[in-house]
């Protein structure tokens, strides 16, 4: 599994700003790839396609900052690979510079008509290629820290409501693709309401911090989110997990909660902060929708609830 700080780059501003850029580079002729290859390789990330179809695949696995996309390629052009991810929500806000033979301003005006940010032609002078590169990963920097912030619940700073519907539509999707299994786990604070009446609201929102670090402490997968749902509840999403690793991670996050030892006198299951845990899973597919499956694991919540809190309860669906 990969560490916290790798979970938390897609919507921390400052490691938006500071990470490695992943570049895609997209061309039929190996040449020009390794020429553009041997420009970015020191300072970027760089992943390689040789076709349209190869490209889509490797934008939706790698999801890079930028691609560098041949116009003239056989199968599909790169007009059409363009218009392809500029209609897929998940690689939509990939900024996309198209290098060709072709300098044409009827050419160039068509590139930019189906969202290209910008157009070079070949053969590539390397100072120019790196400098407009260079431009446009900054704007792209830019906004994607800007939508972090707003993506943050200011007080636990985990990702917020807005950022895991967003998430779950996208992976719920990804996972259909895939034909894998997803997995949703929610999280209650169990008798918070007592522990804001009893010590006063800022140390329940203290509690609300403490739960939340715990969660950021696990180790999480790339693809792996915890977000504050509202109050003093929480929810992971799991893509490509199973019901047995949901119910491990869930019963994870429960002991570190409890290792917490939080006071909390008038809790009626425990002398401490306990959390209440569910878990749903399934392999999504066109007759199911993410909101059922969120419906469930809220369900699951309940019956840990209902079965003394401090628990977990989870079902996978059919």
């Amino acid at each position: 599994m990969s560490e916290i700080s790798t979970y938390k780059s897609e919507w921390n501003p400052e490691l938006v700003l500071t990470a490695r850029p992943r570049l895609l580079v997209v061309d039929d002729q190996a040449v020009n790839i390794q020429a553009l290859y041997q420009v970015f390789a020191k300072d970027s990330e760089v992943f390689m396609a040789t076709s349209g179809k190869q490209a889509i695949e490797v934008c939706r696995q790698k999801m890079p900052d930028l691609i560098l996309l041949d116009v003239l390629m056989p199968d599909m052009d790169g007009i059409e690979v363009c218009q392809i991810l500029k209609d897929d929500a998940e690689t939509q806000n990939i900024p996309i510079i198209f290098v060709t033979s072709q300098d044409s301003p009827e050419e160039e005006t068509r590139g930019l008509e189906v969202g290209a940010v910008d157009f070079i032609t070949k053969p590539v002078n390397p100072a120019v290629v790196r400098a407009r590169v260079k431009t446009h990963l900054t704007l792209k920097m830019q906004s994607d820290a800007l939508r972090a912030l707003a993506s943050i619940d200011g007080l636990t700073h985990l990702p917020n409501r807005r950022l895991f519907d967003e998430r779950l539509e996208a992976e719920w999707r990804a996972c259909r693709r895939a034909g894998v299994s997803i997995a949703l786990i929610m999280i209650d604070v169990d008798h918070f309401k007592k522990y804001n009446d009893h010590y006063g609201h800022l140390e329940g929102d203290n509690c609300l911090k403490q739960v939340a670090n715990s969660l950021m402490e696990n180790n999480w997968r790339g693809r792996d989110l915890a977000a504050r749902y509202g109050g003093e509840e929480f929810v992971c999403l799991m893509p490509e997990t199973d019901l047995a690793g949901a119910m491990s991670k869930a019963e994870s996050l429960r002991a570190k909660v409890e290792a917490l030892a939080i006071p909390h006198e008038l809790s009626a299951n425990a002398d401490f902060v306990t959390i209440s845990v569910g878990v749903a899973t399934t392999v999504p597919n066109d007759e199911k929708m993410a909101e059922v499956l969120l419906g469930i694991a809220d369900e699951q919540l309940y019956k840990a609830k209902q079965a003394g809190r401090n628990g977990i309860a989870g079902v996978e669906l059919p």
